[in-house]
């Protein structure tokens, strides 16, 4: 393939993706005496959309000039001369919540408008919709599942109870039995550019795949693993060490264990204390941890190592029989932004709770209807929030946003701001300097939830391969995705059938770098590939980690959807400064996980809820 053409499904997807969510964000308006916005066309559908999805083309422009070139002049600005009792800056899980608590606090007659820089409402809680022979598949392209429900405060299982969702459903919609069924379970893949062989291992040689419910445990001892890994010979004997390692090594009295643990670097142990330098063994544990505190395990104690598993320490329940990891919608948590749009604008679907939604196609031309008491109002850029009078005593509060790169303005009695919160300070005008500092130091980690869509699943039956961790790829880890079915979608039932995978990347900066540093650096780096780049880092990929006589990329890939979110997993800022950014400014309060921090529903859900009555 020559450096300038795109594969065919490539080509398909960056269409798909990208000109047509470049389309689309032309077709919120027309020319009126009030230029008042118009409702979205039929055809638009975002979630049938594939190629550069997340942080797609179109959706972070505007913020990243204001950011990053300090840009102001967005020329000529209408004022569209609508006024709220509130208005939501980020459609995200939190900012949906924001406005259904505000309406369950003041009444449903209260008018709420909802602004959105995205081409579809959700936030992380991404739906990604693949065709494949005429069926529609459903991934998640974000936010996944919910987490340990039986801790939901009272405020989010009453919130969920409104949308119509069953949490008990959940128990008969994972089908528990479908790895052991399909004798599928947990390796991982070796690739040639970084180990020498492309070759799959029958181990995970850590703990991430023990969330997903059911999963196949490894197929090898410790022994066979390190022999078969392709490793030097000094390389598979160090790999036996830490394998059969264990906090017993480290020379530290018995009482003063659990402090050395929490102060000392899992690095220094694996160097120190079994004599790891071999750099295959230093790769693999690096990458070993994945997503947990969303950097490399160089960064991280030995403690937090240990707890999540990493190599050298025994695999752990992340979730267990009494809490297990099986509440997931087809569809993710984009189930759940789904419920929340239906409960705040009732015509934009048919269906009476959570499950009927799963199948429903929802008509976005009901978003922004002027007759709903709630409007959303996607491919809209909030560029300055900013209360009309002084602060403590304003009514009112202006907001500015850019659409089809026009400048706009409404008016609101209240502004929960439920966006990533570092952008904040460079939205919201005459914000106090303790505040604003504070809120710059609210950070995100990079994070990338690919969708692909298979004709077929062959050859991880054949492979038996459920999840594959892979420390020398893009992605570390591809697996089968969660095996639910519900409201009318069935999951995927025999190989010849096809199916969705997920494939995760949690991008690390240079080795050794502060947090910070590294996601900075990966954040730059995701957003300056093309689609193109991804698309043949996945060719790449799932072509050397399946054989070739049960695998052919451009047989058997029908779709992929990137879902790249450079501000994704939040991870807070240092000290008191999450606290402090988060207060109340006159009339503008502060949502989004963020803002706790966090990184799952019920957080999102908790914040809006806070804010909300911080508006009073």
């Amino acid at each position: 393939m020559g450096v300038n053409q795109l594969s065919k499904i490539a080509r398909r997807d960056f269409i798909n993706g990208t000109l047509m969510a470049a389309g689309a964000s032309m077709l919120p308006f027309k020319s009126t005496s009030q230029a008042v916005m118009a409702a979205l066309k039929p055809e638009y559908y975002p979630p049938a959309l594939t190629g550069l999805r997340g942080s797609h083309p179109g959706s972070n422009e505007h913020a990243h000039s204001q950011a990053l070139t300090k840009k102001t002049d967005w020329g000529p600005t209408t004022d569209l001369k609508e006024e709220y009792d509130l208005v939501v800056v980020g459609g995200g899980l939190s900012g949906l919540s924001a406005a259904y608590f505000y309406q369950q606090k003041h009444g449903r007659d209260k008018k709420v408008l909802i602004l959105d820089n995205h081409d579809d409402f959700g936030g992380h809680a991404k739906r990604n919709e693949h065709t494949i022979g005429g069926d529609t598949l459903l991934g998640e392209g974000g936010s996944e599942s919910f987490e340990y429900p039986h801790e939901f405060s009272e405020t989010v299982l009453n919130l969920l109870n409104d949308l119509g969702v069953n949490m008990d459903r959940f128990k008969t919609a994972y089908d528990t039995d479908f790895f052991k069924r399909h004798n599928l379970g947990a390796v991982t893949y070796f690739n040639k550019r970084i180990f020498g062989e492309d070759k799959v291992v029958k181990h995970p040689y850590c703990n991430y795949p023990n969330y997903v419910e059911g999963l196949q445990g490894a197929k090898l001892s410790s022994k066979e693993a390190a022999q078969q890994a392709p490793l030097s010979d000094s390389g598979k004997e160090q790999l036996l060490r830490v394998l059969n390692g264990g906090l017993h090594l480290l020379k530290v009295p018995k009482e003063e264990l659990q402090n050395y643990t929490r102060t000392h670097f899992y690095f220094d142990y694996l160097k120190n204390a079994l004599g790891v330098n071999d750099p295959g063994v230093l790769r693999m544990a690096r990458h070993s941890g994945l997503d947990w505190g969303s950097t490399g395990t160089e960064l991280m104690s030995i403690a937090t190592a240990r707890s999540c598993g990493a190599l050298g320490f025994a695999p752990v329940a992340v979730f267990d029989e009494d809490n297990p990891y099986i509440h997931h919608f087809p569809d993710g948590n984009a189930g759940v932004a789904r419920a929340l749009v239906k409960w705040l604008i009732p015509g934009v679907a048919k269906g009476s709770n959570a499950e009927d939604l799963v199948l429903a196609k929802f008509n976005y031309a009901e978003l922004n209807k002027s007759n709903n008491m709630v409007r959303i109002r996607l491919n809209s850029t909030v560029v300055n929030v900013e209360h009309g009078n002084e602060p403590r005593s304003s009514s009112d509060v202006l907001v500015n946003y850019i659409n089809d790169n026009k400048s706009y303005q409404v008016h609101a009695r209240g502004v929960v701001m439920a966006c990533y919160n570092m952008i904040i300070p460079h939205i919201v005008s005459g914000l106090p300097e303790e505040q604003s500092a504070a809120l710059k130091l609210q950070g995100k980690n990079p994070l990338q939830y690919t969708t692909v869509g298979l004709r077929n699943w062959r050859a991880m039956k054949e492979m038996g391969i459920g999840v594959a961790m892979s420390p020398g790829n893009m992605h570390q880890a591809v697996l089968m995705d969660f095996p639910v079915s519900m409201g009318g979608y069935e999951y995927t039932s025999t190989p010849d059938d096809p199916c969705v995978i997920q494939m995760i990347s949690c991008p690390y900066g240079k080795f050794g770098e502060p947090r910070r540093e590294q996601f900075r650096e990966a954040r730059y780096r995701m957003l300056g590939l093309q689609f193109k780049d991804y698309e043949q880092e996945i060719r790449s990929h799932l072509s050397g980690m399946f054989p070739r006589e049960l695998f052919d990329f451009d047989r058997d890939v029908a779709s992929i959807s990137v879902n790249r979110w450079a501000h994704g997993y939040s991870n807070g800022g240092p000290g008191d400064s999450t606290r402090i950014g988060r207060q109340p400014f006159g009339r503008i309060t502060i949502a989004n996980s963020d803002s706790a921090p966090g990184s799952d529903a019920k957080t999102a859900m908790m914040m809006a809820h806070r804010a909300v009555n911080e508006l009073g």
